[in-house]
């Protein structure tokens, strides 16, 4: 039996009988259910079925009789719910909470949102150890109401699954998937994590939503089943001791909302089930569905087969019938007087993150119902990068950027079916604003929903764990009659990753790295002051800009002190130039291939050419297709060094804009000491 939970709030359990699905019960619907798990006595089958909706969980049996309703005292609606026997662990954005037998037992409040809970076997650890998935890229192990450590993981973790369902041999060890779509598994023990394996992303796939274990080969060794955000399920199994290997993978449309191992449909074989955004159930088997004759032999088609076909025609047929009626009843009451036309509710699962391999932003829009167009529009400028897995056409309409600070508009005109889009963006730092996606699908009467992502100051930061602190740094100090909220509401401003919750305690630090230059920054600050640290000045002359203005904005006068080191700019030039010198190569040779391309057509080969042209014509696609993607990669290198330049001696007080052209001159040239004396000189 399947049991499914969905927007609408509907609870559907089903089975399947001769491959038809046979409905067992169905809730009447409400509010929607973020989260279903089983449960029921330890040690015993888990069947008991238990949903989240709003700030309620209610039980229902497998027959479909509600046996529980419980309200918590949650403010918000949950978000991650774990069950264990009689222990239920809840968690809303920021708060954890342990009940049992429905009575409040411990409570926690997150320094960051948290995203998935659970709870270490009690039969084999025998104590109850929860832990918490965080966005800052951290695993929260409890015991009680009290922190007992922080695990550090390479991404923002999104779920958390028991190793082997039972987590392993020892009860300690949990597998989580992170957000940028990395997979790791790590012993939780009483004292400290051990970190057991970690597999990258190296396909560039999506975020991870769901993990399961369960044995589909059929080895005696269960596997790892994944669904990612992207639609791909993959199957991992172990075969050496070591590291899980990829052995399957299976692409989907849409996102994948939930994934289960189980034999559902044909007994002896067994089906991975996955659930998707848009509520289609899609179940893959092992069961082999290709047969093989020999020549003159007739294939004939099972009765089951059969019947399966004629079953699924009579039911397109009846589907057919009924979107005619409705177009029908629709065209006449759009013509009637009196009949008022009503704006259809749609939602959309939309996603903004940045990515560290290539520091562009991925929005990801996705919409229950196709979609017919999106506008993208921004008062930043931005670059729109290309993704191979993007099929729409796009079409950029010219706009007016002086009077009204618009940088961008352009329009993705969607094919047939597509209910996913994935947009790639590139922003500036120091230039901010905010991105807007106006999403357009193909329903009547035709509705639009509005969604806004802000680009901020130092958009191409990312959180870390702990920066080099022996690289040449630059100091800005900030003295001021502000409160701890107002210094923490302006680093939200300005840098990604950053709770919007005011932390707990007087003082915080955060660490952060520019993706793009691998340059870092680190910040702390407490009510009355602020410090920053970074080894590229450019970031601390946009820090100064920005805190500065949301601080007159408020009235508040900044005492504003600085210490700037010379050895960082030639420290942040040595990081730019191996970029610099690829980037200017890449255009030569991309300059270079039609010429190259005539030769060829003229003189038949290509022998009488040195070897280094030789190699260009014969990589010239790969050329071509990465000088593509990466339309303004050179223009963005020349801009950060000419702001670094006016940057040093804009804290000396001096401008020396007239000196620009002078040093475009030098960076055609591309010599890294040339340029670094030029620094030295001006």
């Amino acid at each position: 039996k399947v049991v499914v939970g969905d927007q609408d709030g509907v609870v559907t359990c089903f089975g399947i009988k001769k491959g038809e699905a046979v409905p067992v019960f169905k809730t009447l619907p409400g509010q929607k259910i973020s989260r279903l798990e089983l449960g029921g006595a330890l040690n015993t089958p888990q069947e008991k079925i238990f949903v989240a909706i709003g700030s309620e969980v209610r039980g229902f049996t497998k027959r479909g009789k509600q046996f529980l309703s419980f309200e918590t005292n949650l403010t918000e609606s949950i978000k991650a719910m774990y069950i264990s026997g009689a222990d239920l662990f809840l968690c809303a954005s920021y708060i954890y909470n342990h009940y049992c037998d429905c009575k409040d037992q411990h409570y926690f409040l997150s320094g960051d949102k948290i995203n998935d809970v659970l709870c270490l076997p009690v039969d084999k650890v025998n104590c109850i150890t929860p832990v918490l998935a965080c966005q800052d890229r951290v695993l929260r192990v409890l015991q009680g109401s009290d922190l007992l450590y922080e695990v550090e993981v390479p991404g923002p973790p999104t779920v958390l699954a028991l190793s082997n369902g039972n987590g392993g041999d020892s009860g300690e060890e949990i597998v989580y998937g992170t957000s940028d779509g990395k997979l790791g598994l790590t012993q939780i023990t009483g004292t400290k994590a051990i970190p057991k394996w970690e597999i990258g992303n190296e396909k560039k796939r999506g975020g991870i939503l769901c993990i399961d274990s369960f044995d589909i080969l059929g080895d005696g060794v269960k596997e790892l089943l994944v669904g990612r955000d992207d639609g791909m399920i993959e199957i991992y199994n172990f075969e050496s001791a070591d590291d899980p290997v990829l052995r399957h993978d299976y692409a989907l449309s849409e996102s994948i909302a939930s994934i289960q191992g189980g034999c559902v449909g044909k007994d002896g074989y067994d089906e991975i089930l996955a659930a998707t955004y848009s509520g289609w159930l899609t179940g893959l088997t092992t069961e082999p569905v290709h047969r093989e004759g020999g020549s003159g032999e007739e294939l004939k088609l099972s009765q089951e087969m059969q019947s399966k076909i004629s079953s699924l025609r009579n039911e397109l047929e009846q589907l057919q019938i009924k979107v005619l009626q409705e177009r029908e009843k629709y065209q006449q009451s759009s013509q009637s007087s009196t009949a008022v036309s009503s704006v259809p509710a749609f939602s959309v699962n939309d996603k903004f993150t940045l990515n560290k391999d290539d520091a562009s932003y991925s929005l990801i829009l996705e919409v229950q119902t196709a979609i017919d167009n999106v506008l993208v529009q921004s008062d930043a400028p931005l670059d729109l990068l290309d993704v191979d897995k993007n099929s729409a056409v796009v079409s950029f309409s010219s706009c007016d950027s002086e009077p009204n600070s618009n940088f961008l508009l352009a329009t993705y005109r969607c094919q047939a079916n597509t209910t996913r889009l994935e947009l790639k963006v590139r922003s500036i730092e120091g230039q901010y604003g905010t991105l807007q996606a106006y999403v357009t699908p193909r329903i009547q009467p035709k509705t639009c929903q509005v969604h806004q992502y802000q680009i901020k100051p130092l958009s191409l930061h990312q959180r870390t764990h702990s920066i080099d602190q022996d690289r040449p740094m630059n100091t800005l100090m900030l003295k001021g009659q502000f409160s701890f909220a107002e210094i923490h509401s302006w680093i939200v401003f300005c840098l990604p990753e950053v709770p919007e919750k005011t932390p707990a305690g007087e003082c915080i630090t955060f660490y952060f790295q520019n993706t793009f230059l691998g340059t870092q920054l680190e910040t702390t600050y407490r009510k009355g002051e602020g410090y920053f640290k970074s080894d590229n000045i450019s970031t601390i002359s946009i820090l100064k800009d920005v805190l500065s203005k949301e601080a007159t904005k408020r009235k508040i006068n900044l005492k504003i002190s600085y210490d700037v080191n010379e050895e960082s700019v030639r420290h942040t030039l040595k990081l730019i130039h191996p970029k610099l010198e690829y980037q200017q190569l890449l255009a030569k040779k991309v300059h270079l291939i039609d010429a190259l391309r005539e030769l060829q057509v003229h003189e038949g080969n290509v022998d009488f050419l040195l070897p280094k042209y030789r190699s260009i014509l014969e990589e010239a696609d790969q050329l071509l297709e990465e000088y593509k993607r990466q339309p303004a990669h050179l223009e963005r290198l020349y801009g950060m060094i000419t702001d670094l330049f006016i940057d040093k001696f804009k804290f000396k007080g001096t401008n020396v804009k007239t000196k620009v052209p002078l040093l475009l001159e030098i960076l055609d040239g591309c010599d890294q000491d040339g340029l670094i004396a030029f620094f030295d000189a001006a």
